[in-house]
């Protein structure tokens, strides 16, 4: 026999079932400055969406808000502004996992890798992505993105690993495009699986888990999870701001103790989102559209 005991509720949750909104707002802040791994950049402003052109003064202002709280930033893309993130990283000593944003638009294709690959050159990228869900979206052809990430590996001359981001299940369905990305880079998301909140993190760690098998020894980061603190309920998932600071307090516990590479999704409300994910769109951030800490009393 050989228990222990720190492991027996390793598969499960913290315990924030009796703990009152209060409480909450209490530990999530107690986790939040203890500092995570990494955020997702949520660079556009109210009235701002893709398409628009982000200026260094807006990048550099939400940078320095979550600087205390985090080691990495995500961004994902290099056109139109976004190419400032990781320069302006640098400069506030924050790591860079910087994404080219790949779609149906050739000629867009184009200038985001072209862009991703400068920056890699240039030294500003610690982690190169070569497209975010184009399986998923079904942008692209396996072989085009195949293509794409075959580009940047031969393009950039630092010593920076490329990889893919997408869903943890299309690596377990496309082993080619696993085999072709030097790290595995998959979203986690119990929420958009309609998971209830009390087994999310079980979940999430299943998807991970599922996502290390897949990539056969190689390394996994969780590109992309979180929780909407408003909006409509999905089957299981109820948004609400306790759900929100459960789950980041959970998925953020496990970060640390497993040693675990996440970026949380996401940094700040973007009312943007609705249009391409319902009500709950608008409420992933750990700060609001004003920029202020949304669970902070």
């Amino acid at each position: 026999m050989s228990v222990r005991e720190e492991k027996i509720l390793s598969l499960t949750n913290v315990d924030l079932s009796k703990k009152s909104t209060k409480e909450l707002k209490t530990l999530f802040k107690e986790v939040l400055f203890e500092g995570v791994h990494g955020f997702c950049s949520s660079p556009y402003e109210e009235g701002q969406q893709p398409g628009d052109t982000l200026t260094e003064d807006q990048i550099r202002r939400r940078l320095k808000i979550i600087k205390p709280y985090t080691k990495w930033i995500r961004s994902f893309s290099c056109t139109e502004g976004n190419e400032l993130i990781p320069k302006v990283a640098r400069e506030l000593g924050i790591k860079t996992f910087v994404g080219a944003w790949l779609g149906n638009d050739a000629e867009i294709n184009k200038k985001e890798i072209a862009g991703l690959i400068k920056l890699a050159n240039e030294g500003y990228v610690d982690i190169a992505a070569v497209g975010n869900e184009v399986m998923y979206r079904q942008d692209l052809s396996e072989q085009e993105l195949l293509s794409f990430i075959n580009e940047v590996k031969e393009g950039i001359t630092e010593d920076v690993p490329v990889g893919y981001v997408d869903a943890y299940y299309e690596f377990e369905d496309r082993p080619a495009i696993s085999d072709a990305c030097d790290i595995i880079l998959a979203n986690c998301y119990p929420f958009w699986e309609g998971c209830h909140q009390d087994y999310s993190l079980l979940y999430m760690k299943d998807m991970y888990q599922r996502a290390l098998r897949a990539g056969k020894g190689k390394k996994v980061i969780i590109t992309e999870t979180g929780w909407p603190s408003e909006g409509s309920n999905l089957a299981g998932a109820v948004p609400s701001e306790e759900n929100a600071m459960k789950y980041f307090i959970n998925a953020q516990t496990w970060s640390k103790e497993e040693d675990i590479d996440i970026f949380y999704f996401s940094s700040f409300d973007e009312s943007w989102k609705v249009d391409s994910e319902g009500d709950v769109g608008s409420y992933w951030g750990v700060w609001d559209k004003d920029e202020q800490l949304k669970f902070g009393e």
